[in-house]
């Protein structure tokens, strides 16, 4: 007797090995809107940023847009992976975000600078915050999470430098 159509459907629980846990695609899904909103907010900066030293920043802002997104992109397929289901749509993204608003509008570049290390050390404490707990359920998602942090840092510290003087 030949199978009924939903016999052949299979959820991602039933075939999946290891599965989050609410608690850990709950952390994973604050991280993902994070780094969706750090792009989202990295493009804004990149299209609206004038003055002195404006093309070095300009060009150093897409680099960032880029890390974001591949970074986001592999935390919703480590979600789905886990049999966890990412949400990215943008009124999940403005509701759950824990960035600040990025301001309408022509910026300068020590504005954007500015704002864009402060983002970027928000969106990593997000990834610090959760690290943890993330850690003692699924040590290879924690991996995935050091390698973010540390990018994350890295530009924050880079973009930062514009602004200092000594």
């Amino acid at each position: 007797m030949p199978a009924s159509p939903d016999a052949s459907r299979r959820s991602d629980a039933d075939v999946a090995g290891f599965t989050a846990s609410p608690q850990l695609a709950q952390a994973l899904q604050q991280i993902l809107v994070d780094l969706v909103e750090l792009h989202l907010q990295g493009k804004q900066a990149h299209w609206n940023v004038v003055g002195h030293n404006f093309r070095d920043l300009h060009l150093q802002l897409d680099e960032i847009v880029d890390e974001a997104r591949e970074a986001a992109d592999t935390i919703a397929e480590r979600m789905r992976a886990l049999a966890a289901w990412p949400d990215g749509r943008s009124d999940t993204v403005t509701a759950t975000t824990t960035l600040p608003a990025f301001p309408e509008g022509e910026q300068s570049v020590s504005t954007v600078v500015d704002l864009v290390t402060a983002r970027l050390r928000v969106t990593a404490d997000t990834l610090r915050t959760h690290h943890d707990r993330v850690d003692s359920e699924d040590p290879a998602t924690a991996d995935l999470l050091h390698t973010v942090i540390d990018s994350l840092e890295k530009y924050a510290w880079m973009v930062s430098a514009e602004n200092r003087t000594v």
